[in-house]
């Protein structure tokens, strides 16, 4: 064969796709449709990684986002005057709109510009979380609603700039982007936690730390205009891009491939399971510190606000190093392990969420006996945790096929969340509330409420352990799967490739 069309090499994003976006073509379409003009779409390697750095310098303050109000969390509780099942109920607001929103994102992000999505995005969460810091503790409702809006935008992010980065990178490249990006899930974590108590200490107030946030949020903005591109959909992997306009197949066709998809599925649950637990940890870890703290006679009870801060920054601190050190063993052992192990990514997943389970459980329990040994499997726990984020991204790009990544991700996204931490830190809370009404209410009382109620996500981690267990035995088929689904695509359009890049010289060879 004289020529078709070009795709990307080892080295670099430089191939035969005609424009640098538009949308996927459907499934055994048959045609290599004529784009209006026929210029190959390239991008240079060094501006793929300044790219990939912006997405995770914008993925940064996306976590942030997530958890600046749990590091200030004993204030917003003083100011709008709310309990412990009400204040919980703050962040399932944020994560039901979050899930609510990113199935749209999902199929926006999948048949337009994903460019423009993401930076309308970055508008919603950053213009929501400003106006929330001047909110009168008369409206508490108002500030329960800013919230949700703020999820609603972070949505977009979530779903969509992972698919950016995998039609940017392949293989061992993708698995060391994703795992730097995944990085700044604890990272953005814990300095959420460390932003809020640390500007609420400098001005008195935590109102403040929500009107930082817009500042560094405008420059993301300006950094993602001005440097993301967005890449063809399956440019990385030699999938070919068909032109804009052409059809494709349906939403609820996706969801019906994504649904038999059962290494997706499984996957899915076991996300489902770490959202669970690090979102109820996320939210309430900062409190059982402060009042493991009290009952222990390390620090006197809050009754107004400002509340002692220390332990927001000692968990962030936990969290952003825990988190740094668990994603990088996480991607390196899995991309050392699948060179010898087909199924190398789910079995690590499974084995550091059931290693995770007990520590989690001996962290708890042990709290009222020493506080050291509670910290030491706190930070373990949340190690072995932080091992699975860039994993679990890696296989759902690796069993989804690249014209409805937007759509999996958006799924995985809505089900981890209603099924996971959309529910957790309420269910956390209402447990403790309803425990602590049994009894005359103490700062001990309190404690060992929180406590108690915090023991189900020891066991919640562990099925999710087990569900990647499952995950691995359909991981090979899935790929497989994967693999001639996109290269169906290739294959029938080869004869009309040839009018696209009649001088490239291409051959099948080539691929």
């Amino acid at each position: 064969m004289s020529g078709e069309c070009q795709e990307p090499g080892p080295q670099g994003l430089q191939g035969g796709f005609p424009g640098s976006g538009g949308h996927s073509g459907a499934l055994g379409s048959g045609q290599c449709p004529h784009p209006t003009t026929p210029v190959p779409w390239s991008l240079p390697r060094w501006r793929a990684y300044v790219a990939a750095g912006v997405l995770c310098y914008t993925n940064l303050l996306n976590y942030m986002n997530w958890f600046i109000i749990a590091g200030v969390l004993l204030d917003v509780q003083k100011f709008f005057h709310i309990s412990d099942s009400s204040v919980g109920l703050l962040q399932t607001v944020f994560t039901v709109c979050l899930l609510l929103s990113a199935p749209v994102f999902g199929y926006l992000g999948d048949r337009h510009s994903r460019k423009a999505t993401l930076s309308f995005g970055i508008l919603l969460w950053s213009g929501a979380g400003l106006s929330s810091s001047f909110i009168s503790p008369r409206y508490s409702w108002l500030f329960f609603l800013s919230r949700g809006v703020v999820g609603t935008g972070t949505a977009s992010y979530s779903t969509i700039a992972p698919t950016i980065l995998g039609d940017l990178f392949v293989r061992d490249q993708r698995t060391r982007v994703l795992a730097i990006f995944y990085i700044f899930i604890p990272v953005g974590s814990g300095l959420g936690y460390v932003l809020g108590s640390a500007v609420k200490a400098l001005t008195g107030s935590w109102h403040w730390a929500l009107r930082i946030m817009p500042c560094l949020e405008a420059v993301a903005l300006v950094l993602l205009i001005a440097l993301v591109p967005d890449p063809p959909r399956g440019a990385a992997e030699k999938h070919r891009q068909v032109a804009p306009g052409a059809l494709r197949s349906s939403w609820w066709a996706d969801v019906k491939y994504l649904w038999r998809n059962w290494s997706f599925v499984w996957s899915t649950l076991g996300v489902t399971a770490m959202a669970f637990v690090t979102g109820a940890l996320g939210f309430w870890a900062p409190k059982f510190l402060f009042e493991a703290r009290v009952v222990h006679g390390l620090q006197p009870p809050c009754f107004k606000e400002p509340c002692d801060s220390k332990d927001s920054l000692i968990f962030g601190a936990l969290t952003v190093v825990t988190g740094i050190v668990g994603v990088v063993l996480g991607a390196e052992a899995s991309r050392r392990y699948k060179k010898v192990h087909p199924r190398a990514e789910p079995l690590i997943c499974a084995s550091s969420l059931l290693a995770a389970a007990p520590c989690l459980y001996l962290a708890l329990t042990l709290a009222p006996t020493t506080l050291l040994a509670s910290y030491v499997f706190l930070a373990l726990g949340e190690l072995l945790l932080s091992c699975n984020w860039a994993v679990v991204a890696d296989i759902l790009l690796s069993v989804v096929v690249p014209r409805c990544r937007g759509t999996a991700e958006a799924l995985q996204i809505t089900v981890g969340h209603i099924l996971g931490d959309a529910g957790s830190p309420y269910l956390i809370g209402l447990i403790s509330s309803a425990l602590r009404a049994r009894y005359p209410d103490s700062y001990l009382q309190r404690f060992l409420s929180l406590q108690k109620s915090f023991l189900c996500c020891a066991f919640v981690i562990a099925l999710g352990g087990g569900c990647f267990l499952l995950t691995a035995l359909h991981l090979e088929r899935d790929q497989a799967e994967a693999q001639q689904l996109g290269a169906g695509i290739l294959d029938s359009e080869d004869v009309e490739s040839q009018h696209l890049l009649p001088s490239t010289g291409a051959s099948r060879e080539d691929f």
